[in-house]
């Protein structure tokens, strides 16, 4: 089964490329192929299947979520360059 309807020379210009006369024929051969497959697996029975994220199960592995100790507001506040009113002053970048 073949899929004569591929605009090739659309889908390169689309995608930004320039494709020479041959390469256009080989890789719409190749698009044909790939569709051609996609149909073979949507005949597939799959209603057993349960659906999915990943094809292996994994977790994430974190910490624990705790209270720790970090920097006091003086501290943090000490390491600025510039400083006003208790907070950080940066240099403007959007106007």
């Amino acid at each position: 089964m073949s899929a004569p309807h591929i605009d090739i020379h659309r889908i390169a210009g689309l995608a930004r490329l320039e494709l020479s006369p041959d390469e256009e024929s080989r890789l719409g051969a190749e698009l044909s192929n790939v569709l051609d497959y996609i149909k073979l697996l949507e005949e597939v029975d799959v209603r057993a299947v349960e659906p999915m994220a990943h094809a292996v199960p994994h977790s994430n592995v974190v910490r624990a979520d705790a209270v720790r100790p970090s920097l006091s507001h003086a501290d943090a506040l000490s390491q600025a360059p510039s400083q006003s009113n208790g907070l950080f002053i940066v240099p403007r970048i959007v106007e």
